[in-house]
């Protein structure tokens, strides 16, 4: 089995297209496309006659227009949100209003801590320098039904929603199964052209680990997520997530141990060869790994301070 997951192209997007992906499945994909959202956010409509949407996608007058044309002679009765990223849960304001059918998530995103005032401003500065805003938090989301794991939210004819809570990428992130399909739709858990977006403070390596094992020892049969193609035989690919993140983990540890101490250092060492625009982001995966080995008491913090993206470090 490879160490690596085995990321997969999407090809041939039309945007404001519906697409027929599977039987009683169909998908629009908004013209959003980002180093962070790959072609675009994909919108699902779950049924046909008595319908579920799940993640809306961004406020786009083009992609609101598609969804009203995709969903003409449909009975929209559940809207499902994975997460609260603004590719991810604006419209479903809109829709609500439109089709009066209730949101479903596991909850709003949290408010900032003020302790993490530092870290915020670094997320606005790097999304200043390029970063396509879809990543930024939507905090007007607030679900009409909130949605525990395991949970069944809604049903229609031949489709039952349930809930699987998986913290990591944002501590609200949620998948959602479709079980009469064995599919489950992982939002950004878990993407066929790219490995997820880990980001403190609300990002948690931790728990993202914890919650890929949780999906991995799940029996669906294949995924569809918000970005990029489905992923079909999903257990071995999230195992090979999972191994990734692994080595990515003990890398960091190796360029502590080998005297690198800072964040920028430690990310161009290991980044050599990705874009330096990316490496900022890539700063805050490193900082994710960061906060995880010194939870567990593997690294230490210079000053003695909690994890920041400006620490310094060295092995516990």
């Amino acid at each position: 089995m490879s160490d690596e997951p085995q990321f997969r192209p999407l090809d041939d997007v039309v945007y404001g297209k519906v697409e027929r992906v599977a039987p009683m499945l169909r998908r629009v994909i908004a013209e959003n496309p980002s180093k962070f959202t790959y072609r675009g956010t994909g919108t699902y409509i779950v049924g046909e006659g008595e319908v579920a949407v799940i993640d809306p996608g961004p406020d786009l007058p083009s992609h609101r227009d598609a969804l009203y044309a995709a969903l003409k002679g449909e009975r929209v009765t559940a809207i499902f949100v994975t997460h609260c990223h603004s590719d991810h849960s604006p419209l479903a304001a809109w829709l609500r209003e439109e089709t009066g059918a209730p949101t479903y998530a596991f909850g709003p995103h949290p408010p900032p801590d003020p302790a993490d005032e530092e870290e915020q401003e670094e997320l606005k500065e790097e999304i200043s320098e390029g970063v396509k805003v879809e990543e930024s938090i939507d905090v007007a989301f607030t679900p009409d039904v909130r949605v525990a794991d395991g949970e069944i939210a809604a049903r229609g004819p031949g489709w039952t929603i349930r809930g699987v809570h998986t913290p990591g990428h944002t501590s609200n992130h949620m998948c959602f199964e479709w079980a009469e399909e064995g599919v489950l739709f992982p939002g950004d858990h878990v993407m066929g052209w790219s490995t997820t977006v880990v980001s403190p403070p609300d990002g948690d390596m931790a728990a993202y680990i914890e919650s890929l094992r949780k999906v991995a020892g799940r029996h669906d049969r294949v995924y569809w997520p918000t970005h990029g193609p489905s992923i079909p035989e999903p257990q071995g690919y999230v195992e090979a997530l999972v191994r990734h993140r692994l080595q990515r983990e003990q890398q960091v540890l190796d360029a502590l141990r080998s005297g690198l101490t800072e964040i920028p250092a430690i990310v161009a060492s290991l980044y050599a060869n990705v874009d330096e625009k990316l490496h900022k982001p890539a700063g805050r995966s490193v900082l994710a790994h960061l906060v995880k080995l010194v939870d567990e008491g593997r690294v230490r913090v210079v000053d003695g301070d909690r994890p920041r993206l400006k620490s310094r470090y060295e092995p516990a």
